[in-house]
């Protein structure tokens, strides 16, 4: 059984979810919160499973009780926002990284969205209730540890299979980024940790709802001081840009390095697919390019990323340690695919070092190696 509690300071949208979940035999609302602090105390006596939580609530708002929950006893947390208000989803972007799981529309109306919304809520719950959580000692988001004084990066864990890659200053030119559940707060670890101007392309493929896709652009944007997009079909990357596949495409780059963008059928049941960018990638431009796989559920991307390491590429997965989920990471180390196994902000600090010095602004990518 899947013990849920609600935190939401209108009992009607309480209601409707508690109507919702308690539909479906696995799980059970424990029970209901109406501000921050009462949500805080009842985590304390009721140990939920999982909590379903508004980005905005009077006092104690959402990214503070976020924050206050996972310092004291860390419990998965799907943040819940009405899709047209912008400030509400920035916020949910916030508290997921002080580490809340997810960010979801709020199932509203009728119609085929509304369905869509209920299952997706329903199916996140089921799934986050087995993800482990770690109680966060410190009470930094990425983007504040981000600025403090850097230490020493972690050690990376390298695969035993052998690899020809490029390890020097200056060797890496494109970056491809795959992430699923818990990665906008891993990505945000990595982005923040590459110098700025950046000399690289960043391509990425993250799994999120198409509702708040246009808010994780913004967001992440403002959070890491890079020059975050939506991909077009047909531009051409620049160096020091970030390209988000947009929903419902899949992602890819040519010979002249300019995106592209299809509607060919979803892969693992997902439009855009990581593998789909791997797969690319991997076809025109793998001896200058790292290629990460963050957490995630499932095994998109794995094989693909062990194609890449065959090329050529720099690989990486983040390790178990730091995934929310490590599906899909951990697929990618089992298959030997991982040149490297780190935590994001390692893998900021080893892509820093590979990309090397900054471009022009605005500069193009360099030339593509051919496999």
């Amino acid at each position: 059984m899947i013990n849920v509690l609600l935190v939401d300071d209108d009992d009607r949208v309480r209601g409707k979810l508690r109507r919702l979940l308690t539909t479906h035999a696995d799980i059970l609302v424990v029970g209901e919160a109406a501000s921050g602090h009462e949500a805080v105390r009842l985590v304390q006596m009721l140990s939920p499973g999982v909590i379903i939580m508004d980005t905005d609530m009077p006092g104690m708002d959402g990214f503070e009780t976020t924050v206050e929950i996972m310092t004291r006893k860390a419990t998965p947390i799907i943040m819940v926002s009405p899709t047209q208000d912008e400030e509400k989803a920035d916020l949910g972007f916030r508290a997921m990284e002080a580490g809340a799981v997810a960010l979801l529309a709020m199932p509203s109306g009728t119609g085929e969205s509304h369905g869509r919304r209920e299952a997706e809520l329903v199916q996140t719950v089921r799934t986050m209730s087995e993800v482990r959580m770690v109680r966060r000692r410190q009470r930094r988001t990425a983007a504040s540890a981000a600025a403090a004084p850097a230490g020493s990066p972690p050690t990376p864990q390298a695969s035993k299979a052998p690899s020809r890659v490029l390890t020097t200053q200056g060797s890496i030119d494109l970056i491809a980024i795959g992430a699923s559940t818990g990665g906008p707060q891993a990505l945000l670890r990595v982005l923040v940790g590459l110098a700025k101007p950046l000399a690289a392309a960043v391509l990425v493929v993250q799994h999120i709802t198409p509702d708040f896709q246009g808010s994780f652009v913004s967001w992440l944007g403002d959070a890491t001081r890079l020059p975050v997009h939506l991909a077009v079909d047909g531009e051409r990357i620049k160096r020091g840009n970030v390209y988000i596949a947009p929903h419902p495409y899949q992602m890819g780059i040519n010979r002249s390095r300019h995106i592209v963008l299809r509607d060919d059928p979803p892969e693992s049941g997902l439009r855009p697919a990581v593998s789909y960018l791997f797969r690319s990638v991997a076809a025109v431009a793998p001896r200058r390019t790292a290629a990460v796989l963050l957490t995630g559920m499932g095994q998109d991307g794995a094989a693909e990323l062990l194609e890449l390491r065959g090329k050529g590429a720099i690989t990486i997965a983040q390790d178990k340690e730091t995934a929310i989920v490590h599906g899909m990471p951990g697929e990618a180390i089992r298959l030997g695919a991982a040149l490297h196994i780190m935590p994001p902000d390692g893998i900021g600090a080893l892509l820093a070092k590979l990309v090397g010095g900054a471009a022009q602004a605005g500069g193009r990518a360099g030339g593509v190696n051919k496999p």
